[in-house]
């Protein structure tokens, strides 16, 4: 469990609250750079009013961001008087001392790849692109490029230091970009990634609050806003803009030393007509960062259950998983000691625990042992025991309580994931750390926390939220929990769970232990379950109302629907995602209520569907209807 404060919250809340940066915005001025996407439709113009740098973005004719700020603030006055370059009069803000040189325009982009796995086989990566190239006309001779990219799926941009023969080093202090939305705009925020949200306008979000941050416009187009590429960045927030109405400011935790040449993460303006494209295209993250490099071919996703510290609960454990078609099972904490101290050792393991015995029984059942390892071991003896753990036979790590928010966290936690991959070790990050794409160029990196999930036990509300917000990130280790007392969710939610919340490495039974199965007969959708998919397509859904997602894998389909605290009344799925002209075998997991006689209630029937066919429900509050389609042959 996770302390629900940190000291490192508190910092970041904290410095939120400092005062905005001298470099101002205007609004009206003439067009240096327009982009639009290959459809036409969205538009990103760049221009200079002044000194500083503005931005906006169009869906059509629609405005959807107003001009706002764009560039970088940096602090290189050490350099600068070391090289005798600096002139104390000169202004503050860095950006007011750059002006453009030119602009380049770059051929079409229109191409598709294969991920390792995803949501979906195939990705599009269409884009138009073009570059800014600013400098600055004194002795320093400093330049910054603004390397720009419209898709179809929305916005990106990015800032690049060229190589400088003098000033190779830079510090940057302030992520000046700002987001202006039309007046009304509401958005879904969290202060933290295991937080829950707020549902508010854009002027109340006084605090800082995690990306992605989604908004619905009062025109009904949305937006959110996510970065991607960011391994050698800190974390960066996002909070209201004193004196500036409905506009967002970029806060980072930490300055960010980088060398030329460098290049920023990307920030991602995604824009679609509803809130369910938003998700369909959630691949632009990943088309941000770098392809993969190596042999990855030894990475297998799957799903998982933990198991209790000793010997015997493991082999049961994964004699359990062997039954049920789970192909992992993890130690959690404590299989060394002390686990959350520098004083643990993690190539030792505790008394009641033959490791070797448990890993090669795995092996003889087909099951693979992930362990946990908490950071204070990871920073002390992580170049020792990742060799260890891959002689041992271990299939993955989870790591956890890692620092995450500061540049130098962040680039040691991509780090581990590198060296997790040298060897042949997979990952599974926990706590706050959120995705944004590296698992494209790392596909050890399977999944990650960074989501009040099941081991805190949100309601259903938060449930249907998560999907249209944290769930654009990137994969989610939601942790489903099953036969804990404490769910406040039905079995059926449960189970919907765990198609809707995608997760190449999925947590089932969270909380839970073999001798809590009872031969329940809806445990067969875990079993026929998979973590990857095909193709992803969203029904239906709303923010904090309910939302229907289905993916395919080769010819199966699975379908889950998650209905908010209140539940929905004549539910109605179509099936027109299905192929014409083909009979599938549908088998059904609804709630069942008190008819149904096991403990957990769920109903099972089964019926031949086709295309044509749409299926309609009650689903009781907190409920979900999970669906497993199989062709008729």
């Amino acid at each position: 469990m996770k302390p629900i404060f940190s000291l490192s919250k508190i910092l970041f809340a904290l410095a939120g609250l400092t005062a905005a940066s001298p470099c101002g915005a205007n609004e009206q001025t003439p067009a240096i750079l327009k982009l639009s996407s290959p459809d036409g439709i969205n538009t990103v113009t760049f221009s200079k009013p002044g000194n500083e740098l503005t931005y906006s973005v169009n869906m059509g004719e629609e405005k959807v961001i107003l001009p706002s700020r764009a560039g970088l603030d940096l602090d290189n006055r050490v350099w600068e008087m070391a090289l005798g370059k600096r002139d104390l009069e000169q202004p503050e803000c860095w950006m007011d001392l750059l002006s453009i040189d030119s602009i380049t325009r770059h051929p079409a982009v229109s191409r598709q790849w294969n991920p390792l796995y995803g949501e979906r086989s195939i990705v599009k990566d269409n884009y138009n692109s073009a570059t800014l190239h600013m400098s600055r006309k004194d002795k320093s001779d400093y330049r910054l490029d603004v390397e720009v990219r419209a898709y179809d799926e929305g916005i990106a941009f990015r800032y690049f230091f060229p190589e400088h023969p003098a000033a190779i080093f830079h510090k940057v202090v302030e992520d000046l970009t700002d987001y202006t939305f039309p007046e009304g705009s509401m958005a879904w925020s969290e202060q933290w990634a295991q937080s829950t949200f707020e549902y508010s306008p854009v002027d109340s979000i006084t605090r800082p609050v995690e990306r992605a941050l989604t908004l619905e416009l009062p025109s009904g187009k949305w937006v959110a806003l996510l970065d991607a590429d960011v391994d050698d960045w800190c974390l960066t927030k996002l909070q209201a803009r004193e004196g500036k109405p409905n506009t967002l400011r970029s806060v980072m935790y930490s300055p960010v030393d980088i060398v030329t040449y460098y290049a920023t993460p990307w920030k991602v303006i995604m824009l679609s007509d509803s809130p369910g494209k938003l998700i369909e295209n959630n691949d632009i993250v990943n088309n941000l960062n770098p392809e993969r490099e190596g042999d990855f071919s030894w990475v297998r996703p799957g799903k998982i259950m933990r198991s209790a510290i000793s010997t015997e609960a493991g082999i049961k454990t994964i004699d359990f998983c062997a039954a049920h078609n789970i192909p992992y099972m993890l130690y959690d904490w404590q299989w060394y000691m002390p686990c959350t101290s520098h004083d643990g050792d993690a190539t030792k393991v505790v008394d009641k625990v033959d490791m070797q015995k448990v890993i090669d029984y795995g092996k003889e059942k087909g099951v693979g042992v992930w362990l946990y390892v908490n950071q204070h071991a990871l920073m002390k003896q992580m170049d020792e025991l990742f060799p260890l753990l891959r002689e041992w036979g271990v299939a993955g790590v989870k790591s956890g309580f890692v620092q995450y928010a500061s540049h130098r966290w962040a680039t040691w936690l991509h780090d581990m994931v590198r060296k997790a991959a040298d060897n042949h070790l997979m990952m599974n990050i926990h706590d706050e750390f959120r995705p944004s794409g590296f698992s494209r160029t790392y596909p050890n990196l399977l999944t990650q926390e960074g989501i009040c999930g099941n081991e805190e036990f949100p309601d259903a509300t938060h449930n249907v939220t998560l999907p249209f917000t944290r769930m654009l990130n990137g994969a989610a280790d939601y942790t489903i929990c099953y036969y804990d007392k404490r769910l406040k969710n039905t079995h059926a939610h449960q189970l919907a769970a765990s198609l809707v919340f995608y997760s190449p490495l999925q947590t089932i039974f969270w909380y839970d232990n073999p001798d809590l199965y009872e031969g329940e007969p809806e445990i067969k959708w875990f079993e026929d379950l998979q973590t990857t998919f095909d193709d992803t397509k969203v029904i239906d859904g709303y923010p904090g109302k309910g939302i229907t997602i289905a993916r395919r894998k080769g010819d199966n389909w699975w379908v889950g629907s998650l209905s908010n605290n209140e539940g929905e009344k004549r539910k109605e799925i179509s099936l027109e995602f299905l192929p014409e002209g083909r009979k599938y075998n549908a088998t059904i997991y609804s709630d069942g209520g008190e008819k149904i006689k096991t403990r957990t209630h769920v109903a099972m029937t089964s019926k031949k569907v086709s295309s044509k066919d749409i299926l309609r429900f009650d689903i009781p509050p907190r409920g979900g209807i999970a669906i497993f389609l199989t062709p008729v042959e």
